[in-house]
């Protein structure tokens, strides 16, 4: 048993909380041990390793001198090393004077510019290092579709019955041949010209004999994710739940469920829903969705928040690590090329300001993502662990990105800003980090 899948979608408060707790410290963990690794590899001395913030709760120092803690507020984490005078590494002036030039050399504001660089740009690497590993990590428990559609476990959809069988290697389709699955386009358009009906039949290789049997649609309308924050979720539908007709007309394919929200412009929907054996009824109402384009911008959609997919859980073929990992980094490029986008088109007004998240948000994401079972709220990780790892890189005083600004500054020069100039401008980083949390925030609480 998944014990996540116990987990109702937005559940209470305590279990959203937790959510976004386990996520948020997995993240930042890994996002300053990245600091501090490279640090301690680079000459430069950690004092405090601290996940959360405030009192602390528990510490320990090794035999580096490293205290280790865990602070009261779950809220971020930091790495304190020498010579800072706080935990965003502000210089601690009066205790540098009395060092010696080898304990000078220890301290991020002494070491060589090399040295605090790469010290710097390791936490969001490392972010997008632990994306890597668990895209990958996914696609290799789950594999790929092969060239062959083979049925594996068979769904429960309710009034279909059909002697389409585990195993069946599946040939043909109300009479057309099945193509390749990695031909994309020629896939596409078999399913388009699918005759929408319950049953359909099917040509299926079993056991080396080819036979026809009764099979179901091959894309029935049912709920197997569910967008966190989703008109869906907010009206109460589950994983499982087949659609079994919009307004009182029966339906038999997602894609008539699909055009359906798409067509309505927005109109509340009456949706019959078989849950369980169990007829049910829920009104909902689409929302205006920004979703990006794979040629670049976005495009506005109306959306409920569900997601489908075969009738049945086709089998799969393994995928190489290496090919796994080629598939991670290529998932982190597209949510860093995405959220880029998505930014740029909120700050030119083209697309709405309330797609952007605060803490609230966030907290109800990681919620509603563990509700769906561990692969998803571990997907989720990955992706958050991207954002932060980008947004840690914008060039802004107080964030790694600002940072590593000052220190191309230092390379261009041959000096660092002065420290009236830091303090200004770390000042100018706090406003501006706090503006966007405010924003953010904001967000969570009016945006629909």
């Amino acid at each position: 048993m998944d014990i996540f899948a116990l987990i109702p979608a937005f559940g209470n408060t305590v279990v959203v909380v937790l959510a976004f707790v386990v996520a948020l410290s997995i993240i930042v963990s890994i996002h300053e041990y990245g600091h501090y690794i490279v640090g301690r590899w680079s000459g430069i001395h950690a004092e405090v390793f601290s996940l959360g913030f405030g009192p602390v709760l528990w510490s320990r120092h090794d035999k580096r001198g490293t205290k280790w803690q865990v602070a009261a507020i779950p809220m971020g984490g930091y790495v304190r090393f020498k010579g800072d005078s706080n935990a965003a590494s502000g210089k601690d002036g009066a205790a540098m004077q009395t060092m010696s030039d080898d304990e000078l050399r220890s301290t991020m504001h002494g070491a060589p510019l090399w040295a605090r660089t790469a010290t710097v740009a390791a936490g969001p690497v490392f972010n997008f290092v632990l994306s890597i590993a668990i895209f990958a990590g996914v696609m290799m428990t789950n594999g790929r579709l092969g060239e062959e559609l083979i049925v594996g476990d068979l769904r429960d959809l309710p009034n279909v019955e059909y002697t389409l069988k585990q195993g069946d290697q599946v040939l043909a389709i109300d009479g057309k041949p099945l193509p390749s699955l990695q031909d994309n386009a020629a896939y596409e358009t078999f399913w388009d010209d699918m005759v929408k009906e319950n049953p359909l039949a099917y040509e299926v290789d079993r056991g080396g004999d080819v036979i026809e049997v009764d099979g179901p649609y091959l894309y029935p309308p049912i709920v197997l994710h569910l967008a966190p924050r989703s008109a869906a979720i907010n009206a109460g539908l589950e994983l499982g739940d087949v659609f079994t007709a919009i307004d009182g007309k029966p339906i038999v394919a997602f894609s008539q469920l699909k055009d359906a929200v798409e067509n309505g412009e927005g109109r509340t929907l009456l949706l019959t829903v078989n849950r369980a054996g169990e007829e049910q009824e829920f009104s909902l109402t689409p929302r205006r969705v920004d979703e990006p384009q794979d040629g670049g911008g976005f495009k506005t959609y109306w959306r409920i928040g569900i997601g489908g997919g075969l009738a049945f859980e086709p089998a799969t073929v393994s995928l190489s690590p290496g090919v796994a990992v080629w598939g991670g980094v290529q998932q982190t490029g597209r949510i860093i090329k995405g959220s880029i986008s998505g930014l740029y088109h909120m700050v030119t007004g083209a697309i709405s300001s309330c797609n952007l998240s605060g803490p609230v948000g966030i907290a109800q994401t990681s919620g509603a993502m563990a509700s769906q079972g561990l692969e998803s709220f571990i997907w989720f990780i990955a992706v958050l662990s991207t954002a932060i790892g980008m947004l840690n890189l914008f060039p802004i005083p107080m964030l790694d990105g600002g940072h590593l600004v000052f220190y191309a500054y230092e390379a261009v020069t041959k000096r660092p800003p002065s420290d009236g100039a830091l303090r200004i401008l770390m000042t100018i980083g706090l406003v501006i980090v706090l503006g966007l949390m405010t924003f953010g925030l904001t967000n969570d609480l009016f945006c629909p």
